[in-house]
């Protein structure tokens, strides 16, 4: 019997966890690549989710990371994969009875921690965008989307360095033509209310 036929069976989860850690790394930096090419310069604000801005969001409306986000399964997979590797690499621990339980509890130790660190980002920057959304009542601002009467254009303004856009609407109700300046004088659900100069 030729047992050299059955070596790559035996090392197969070697190549798995291999895959695991190789498609989960790819994950990540094609994310990061395309988000940066394709992410622009131009931040369009959604304020508000059941509230204004001043009473804040509920945590239905809290932007952040799901539990079963890309993000936090590419980190599972990528973590499986690695520590799959390591644990296969030790002599204790080479049975896949035993390397992958130990990597998939890594995996999700990791995964977790990634769910973490991401909703602490996010909702540190949630509040201060709060914050800086609340600043640009009484700054000016173009309209780049026509505002019909008693109905809702789009308005552009620089802050921080950035040019952003939002919705808006003309606080009596008028038309306001594109290109004209206006005044933002509050931010009211989702949408800026401008009055023109």
């Amino acid at each position: 019997m030729d047992l050299t036929q059955h070596a790559p069976v035996k090392h197969m989860e070697f190549f798995i966890y291999l895959g695991c850690l190789g498609f989960g790394l790819l994950f990540t930096i094609l994310s990061a690549v395309l988000g940066h090419l394709f992410g622009g310069t131009d931040h369009h604000v959604d304020v508000g989710t059941h509230g204004h801005v001043d009473a804040g969001f509920d945590n239905s409306g809290m932007p952040g990371v799901s539990i079963f986000s890309p993000v936090v399964i590419s980190s599972f997979i990528t973590a499986f994969g690695g520590f799959g590797i390591v644990f296969h690499q030790i002599e204790s621990t080479r049975s896949v009875w035993i390397s992958a339980p130990l990597a998939a509890a890594c995996g999700l130790a990791v995964a977790a921690g990634a769910f973490l660190m991401f909703n602490t980002i996010f909702e540190k920057a949630q509040a201060s965008s709060e914050t800086r959304i609340g600043s640009l009542v009484g700054k000016t601002a173009t309209v780049i989307t026509p505002i019909p009467v008693n109905g809702v254009g789009e308005i552009a303004y620089v802050t921080g360095g950035s040019r952003c856009t939002a919705p808006a609407r003309e606080q009596t109700g008028s038309h306001v033509a594109n290109g004209q300046t206006v005044k933002i004088t509050r931010v009211s659900e989702s949408q800026f209310i401008v009055a023109p100069i």
